[in-house]
């Protein structure tokens, strides 16, 4: 079985690890037959960590994890911190495929998502000015 862990940063905000969770829930709603088991992870603040995320799936029966980035850049934690979280996880179940992928801001579809989302600005998006709705 495969299973997809979506990493965010993590906020104090709880509201904002809600919504990376509320995400994970919706991608696992339409890919549900490609990855039966989708979970969030956080690097730190919230939870579950990245390996509680990890071992979660691995419990469940995947097989195969894939780690998402869930950062539009390639700062230290995209090419540091996170391949450092999971390679001792990777390391204590060698019989689990466990890879990280690219994170979000490489994907291929950015540039429509960043033009789509300048779009909503004129389509009930807030006008910082007035506080209403555009």
């Amino acid at each position: 079985m495969q299973a997809l862990v979506l990493i965010a940063h993590g906020s104090r905000r709880q509201a904002s690890n809600e919504e990376v969770k509320q995400l994970a829930a919706r991608v696992q709603q339409s890919a549900s037959d490609r990855y039966p088991l989708i979970k969030a992870g956080f690097l730190e603040i919230a939870s579950p960590s990245i390996p509680e995320a990890i071992e979660a799936c691995i419990e469940s029966g995947a097989t195969t994890v894939v780690v998402v980035p869930y950062f539009l850049a390639a700062g230290r934690h995209v090419a540091e911190d996170i391949p450092g979280i999971v390679k001792p996880v990777a390391e204590q179940h060698p019989q689990v495929t466990i890879r990280i992928s690219e994170h979000i801001g490489m994907s291929a579809s950015m540039t429509r998502l960043i033009l789509d989302s300048a779009s909503s600005a004129f389509t009930g998006a807030t006008d910082p000015g007035s506080g209403q709705a555009g």
